[in-house]
């Protein structure tokens, strides 16, 4: 006989979000719990697709999207929602789709998922945990016979990471709408991007029949690792994210001349690399020049010709700042301008700007928050609100609907490196608080 969802929850659904945050947390049974033991084994399973040949777990990961390593660890994870009983679909775009029912099928849905495409020697928790999190709650109400009211659709979305094609969020940002026709034609590693969301078993060919409207879904969550240390040093198992940094990319470009190291005089150098370092350093000074949260990186150099005893004649880079406001990183980007001129004066040199990309901040919606710090309490587990400073797909998401996240700690801090770890209690925590916060959204 199905637990009905009054006797699951133990109270009475409200009539929207807004009322939703009023209402108290009651703890629901001890059955309602995902399964740890079977989450930690699929991360450390999905782990195996892109270690390093002959390394372990401890050794991280290189899936980057649309690699065969991403290609193997998608299929790995559309056959673990197969055996769960759902019908995955795969959107235009190469984004991963598992619907369950709800009792009124006139309800718009509530989405949740994260990615498992990772940067180059990576670690195993970044996406992978909130995507097989969003998988055990699907199998957690199928075992404990509960329906919700509300469908439930879980994704794990392509691309997420800022390597391939120097895009970052790049399929959940199409379901956005954030796209243009002739982004397909761009190239990255001898691949188009339309192969590259064939290979994964998109349609560019449709790409924009991926597009999704506002309102389409009741509400988006994303269970994530925090990637700092916040938590950490707070000692307190779950985060509220209050929103979602905005990221200003740039790829700069430094010409000068090359030249013979040996025979050029000093005063006579125009040397490219010299001109980068400067910027590199005016970066930092410029970013920290007033308080605040905002943070600023070139992460990014290569140097042409890159020989010993020649004067570097070229040098490419990338700038990226960060922060929640975007009237602050218009602000600090002048200043960066401004302060690129002087140096390509001073160095006789060229420097040319290109904007790359500009993610909006995302402000998480405060009745989901409280849902999740109530969902928390009811698990007996703390909360600290807290930014994110990394970019995630519940950006995009953010643009068509009330939008969540959960943090759970990152040991040291750690995260895009092998040393990248969350402590297998606080997977599941996390996990379970996901679980509790998608049965509080769907009491309105």
């Amino acid at each position: 006989m199905a637990v009905s969802r009054r006797t699951f929850l133990n109270t009475v659904g409200a009539a929207s979000l807004g009322a939703l945050a009023a209402r108290p947390v009651r703890a629901a049974p001890a059955t309602t719990r995902i399964d740890a033991t079977k989450l930690r084994e699929r991360i450390e399973a999905l782990s195996t697709f892109g270690r390093p040949a002959g390394g372990s777990f401890a050794d991280g990961v290189s899936r980057v999207a649309y690699s065969d390593a991403d290609v193997a660890g998608r299929a790995y994870l559309i056959g673990l929602m197969k055996a769960a009983g759902l019908e995955p679909r795969i959107d235009p775009a190469g984004n991963i789709f598992g619907t369950r029912a709800g009792t009124d099928r006139l309800l718009e849905p509530i989405l949740f998922g994260s990615h498992i495409d990772s940067v180059p020697n990576g670690g195993n928790f970044d996406g992978d945990l909130g995507s097989l999190s969003a998988l055990g709650v699907m199998e957690t109400l199928a075992r404990a016979n509960v329906r919700t009211r509300r469908p439930l659709e879980m994704v794990v979305w392509a691309h997420e990471e800022g390597v391939a094609f120097g895009r970052g969020l790049a399929c959940s940002r199409i379901v956005a709408g954030d796209f243009k026709p002739a982004d397909l034609d761009e190239t990255w590693n001898g691949m188009r991007r339309a192969d590259a969301i064939r290979k994964i078993g998109g349609d560019p060919d449709r790409i924009l029949e991926a597009r999704r409207t506002k309102g389409s879904f009741h509400a988006y969550l994303e269970l994530h690792i925090e990637q700092g240390g916040k938590l950490e040093q707070a000692r307190v198992p779950v985060g509220v994210v209050e929103g979602i940094v905005a990221i200003d990319k740039y790829d700069v470009t430094v010409t000068g001349f090359a030249n013979h190291a040996g025979t050029t005089p000093m005063p006579e150098r125009q040397d490219a690399l010299l001109a980068a370092a400067h910027l590199t350093v005016a970066v930092r000074e410029i970013v920290t020049s007033e308080p605040g949260r905002q943070v600023g990186t070139v992460g990014h150099l290569e140097v042409s010709p890159n020989a010993p005893n020649v004067i570097p004649g070229m040098a490419k880079l990338t700038i990226e700042l960060r922060d929640l406001s975007s009237e602050k990183l218009r602000r600090l980007g002048e200043a960066v301008r401004a302060r690129a001129r002087e140096i390509a004066s001073a160095t006789r040199t060229t420097i040319e700007f290109v904007p790359l990309s500009l993610a909006q901040p995302a402000t998480a919606a405060a009745p989901v928050q409280a849902a999740i710090e109530r969902a928390a309490a009811g698990l007996s587990r703390e909360t600290l609100r807290l930014p994110s400073g990394a970019g995630h797909d519940a950006q995009m998401m953010a643009q068509l609907g009330p939008m969540g996240m959960i943090f759970v700690p990152s040991v040291a801090g750690i995260s895009h490196s092998p040393k990248e770890l969350t402590h297998w209690e606080d997977c599941a925590n996390g996990a379970n608080v996901l679980l509790h916060t998608i049965l509080e959204l769907d009491r309105t």
